[in-house]
């Protein structure tokens, strides 16, 4: 059975509140839960009215604290925002809560916007020092040495398994070079994907976390019980990239009967190759398109976001995943 995880934006919807969004994540991960997904991973965003996981490390608290067994995690913390040792102690705080079940995925980017940064009081150079950081978080969960003068507590002698993220060849070489996981952003940076697993799987190095190279590329996927549902599910995805290149950040819309009537040829041609690593349709449909992307990456998991604007058509999305999972098999 083919290891499938969900990444969960935490999305805003229009006319709901991130107490509404934080709730239906709850719902969701209990039935991933349920279901058999591996992972349950949420990301740091930062000044976005449509997304509610700002605060990366209290969610995934929420979300561990109302499931049993699927591993939660972050995917991921923004690094440069924080010092080492507060991620440390946070993460450790969580695995000794919730032992064999926290995951941490870095990411290098700030993301948010450069006003936004400033308000996070962080230097903005400080993405330069993100590999010493990595470093040294991950020194934080080492097991303690006698006569270690700052300790994270809780953190030191905590196996949290760190993971790199990225969507661009930096990453892959990173995660390559200490040894690491690699999840690369497929669902929304898609260009890159190629060639940045083939670095990373080329360059990896064995380390004391990871004996093989380990790649799990991010994809949108909606599935319907027909192809015409799946499509019009889709549009409100469409409709928040369209946003995104418009520079117009907003809540998750309902979707829509005609998308082309909201963007030019230019736009389109840009959100679909954003989106080019999204798979929409019915069971059958979605089944043929993720065996064709597992064959052409080589991956070794999946890691799964779904913009739906209805709940019960997103938990029905997964629920409909979970069995074309059973029907998936490595490259």
């Amino acid at each position: 059975m083919f290891p499938l995880s969900v990444l969960d934006l935490v999305s805003v919807k229009i006319d709901k509140t991130p107490a509404d969004a934080l709730t239906e994540s709850l719902e969701l991960a209990q039935l991933a839960d349920g279901l058999g997904y591996l992972r349950y991973w949420v990301a740091e965003h930062h000044n976005m009215v449509g997304i509610a996981s700002a605060a990366t490390s209290v969610v995934i608290g929420y979300l561990a604290a109302g499931t049993k067994n699927i591993r939660v995690g972050a995917g991921g913390v923004m690094l440069p925002n924080h010092s080492p040792l507060i991620i440390a102690e946070q993460f450790g705080t969580l695995e000794s809560l919730y032992p064999n079940r926290i995951d941490l995925g870095l990411g290098r980017a700030p993301g948010t916007d450069q006003l936004t940064w400033q308000a996070l009081r962080r230097d903005p150079r400080a993405s330069e020092q993100f590999p010493h950081d990595v470093q040294e978080l991950q020194q934080f969960f080492e097991p303690v040495k006698e006569g270690q003068a700052v300790q994270a507590v809780p953190g030191g002698n905590l196996n949290v398994p760190l993971w790199m993220l990225g969507s661009s060849l930096f990453g892959a070489q990173l995660a390559a070079q200490m040894g690491l996981p690699y999840a690369f952003a497929s669902h929304f940076a898609p260009a890159s994907l190629d060639q940045a697993l083939e670095q990373y799987r080329h360059f990896f190095k064995p380390s004391g976390q990871l004996e093989n190279s380990y790649a799990m590329p991010c994809v949108s996927v909606i599935v319907a019980d027909t192809n015409e549902q799946a499509d019009f599910l889709f549009t409100s995805m469409q409709q928040r990239f369209l946003g995104m290149i418009r520079n117009q950040r907003g809540k998750l819309s309902p979707p829509i009967d005609d998308i082309e009537n909201c963007w030019n040829p230019m736009e389109k041609a840009q959100v679909e190759s954003m989106l080019s690593c999204a798979f929409v349709g019915d069971p059958e449909t979605v089944t043929e398109k993720l065996q064709n992307f597992i064959n052409r990456t080589h991956a070794d998991e999946l890691i799964v976001s779904a913009g739906i604007f209805d709940q019960g058509a997103k938990l029905h999305s997964y629920e409909l995943l979970a069995g074309i999972r059973k029907q998936l098999v490595p490259a």
